[in-house]
């Protein structure tokens, strides 16, 4: 794989939209000794891997920096609830002659993770239909990778001969449910962050805050010039991290603050397409489904990497890796929906904090704000997060 540029690193060029870097193909279904059918999708594009872009930018200053070669496991997660959303669409058309009698959306996505995912292969999805209740229908999905690299030696455009390659265990696997919208007989939230930090964010115009760090580890973005200023080649969402730092000194780890900015990067289809999929298999992400998963996909990143900053651990910085992820739509999935305007002013918010650490792990808990200040969604993680051994830590240190 061609690595970017330094200059389109730094200014962010040729970053894929939500719906070509998440984008799926479709698969024969799968038909078990019980007559059970599995609706059967691939990942088409290379996934973002985490701190890639810095390779470029520390070489242009001389020096070396040895990027990792883990995908970023938000993903595997989004693109999870995409296959979900496909394979239950499918089937109500399936059920209703073709039609859809009800707006129903992705409710909750309780993922969990299960080896680490690879950047130079596809994902292959297998969706099975766990509850077929009719107002709560939920499925399980795995996933898994070749245990070789994709057929082609660009190692992206992942063509449909890469799900023939053997495959590894599952590396990924998420209970998703749906919901159909519904009328609110009480809404009840706490004060947005619009609100309780207004001082802070009418500090600055959202695009004059530091781009979110391609990856958060302070010591990486105090060594390469310039690396807190890149905007970076992350997919789907531009993204911008509030400086919380006056606001956090005086507190306890629990009571501290994250927040960032975000909005699409390219428009996405707020509605669903009459044909799901194109002649050549290529599947449609659009609609209010295909927007609460990019939410969910720019909520996990660089999370447990700022717990670890706040931690004391950005400059002895040792291991980071997501073991289970939820996220809960509270609205109805329209409601998710964000509108895109080149140079707009519709700026999301996750507000995030950190209320645990223990026993080598790091609980991230995020809100999910409208521009209107609505809460919409909440994600709750538990990862590992680890600083680099000292001399005389025991092999059950705690963090």
């Amino acid at each position: 794989m061609t690595l970017p540029s330094a200059e389109q690193v730094r200014k962010g060029h040729g970053r894929l939209p939500f719906h070509e870097a998440l984008s799926l193909v479709s698969l024969p279904d799968k038909v078990a000794d019980d007559g059970k059918i599995s609706k059967r999708y691939m990942s088409r594009r290379r996934v973002w891997i985490t701190g890639n872009e810095f390779v470029t930018l520390a070489k242009e200053q001389g020096m070396n920096y040895k990027s990792g070669i883990s995908a970023y496991g938000g993903h595997v997660y989004s693109q999870a609830g995409l296959a979900a959303s496909l394979a239950f669409r499918a089937g109500q058309k399936v059920i209703n002659n073709g039609s859809q009698d009800k707006k129903f959306g992705i409710h909750t996505i309780h993922g969990f993770f299960s080896e680490a995912g690879r950047g130079d292969r596809p994902y292959i999805y297998d969706v099975m239909n766990l509850a077929s209740n009719a107002l709560f229908p939920n499925f399980l999905v795995t996933a898994r990778q070749p245990t070789s690299p994709s057929t082609n030696p660009e190692r992206d455009h992942y063509p449909k001969a890469d799900a023939d390659l053997p495959l590894g265990p599952v590396c990924f696997s998420a209970m998703i449910s749906f919901r159909p919208s519904g009328i609110s007989q009480l809404d009840a939230q706490e004060p947005s962050p619009q609100v309780r930090f207004a001082e802070i964010l009418n500090s600055r115009r959202p695009m004059e805050w530091d781009p979110a760090p391609i990856t958060d580890i302070e010591a990486v973005l105090a060594m390469i010039p310039g690396a807190r200023q890149a905007v970076g080649m992350f997919p789907g969402l531009e993204m911008r991290k509030v400086d919380m730092t006056a606001y956090n000194a005086s507190r306890p780890f629990h009571e501290r603050r994250e927040l960032i900015l975000y909005r699409l990067l390219a428009p996405l289809s707020a509605t669903y397409s009459e044909n799901e999929e194109n002649e050549c298999g290529k599947c449609a992400i659009d609609g209010p489904d295909a927007h609460i998963c990019a939410h969910a996909y720019g909520a996990d990143r660089n999370g447990l990497l700022m717990v670890g900053n706040h931690a004391g651990f950005g400059y002895e910085f040792g291991r980071a890796a997501s073991l289970s992820y939820s996220f809960v739509v509270h609205v109805n999935a329209e409601d998710a929906a964000m509108t895109y305007s080149e140079g707009g002013d519709q700026w999301w918010i996750q507000e995030a904090c950190f209320p645990r650490l223990e026993s080598g792990r790091g609980i991230v808990h995020s809100k999910i704000w409208s521009p209107r200040g609505v809460h919409v969604a909440t994600e709750y993680q538990d990862g590992i997060i680890r600083r680099a051994p000292r001399p005389g830590d025991g092999e059950k240190g705690k963090l």
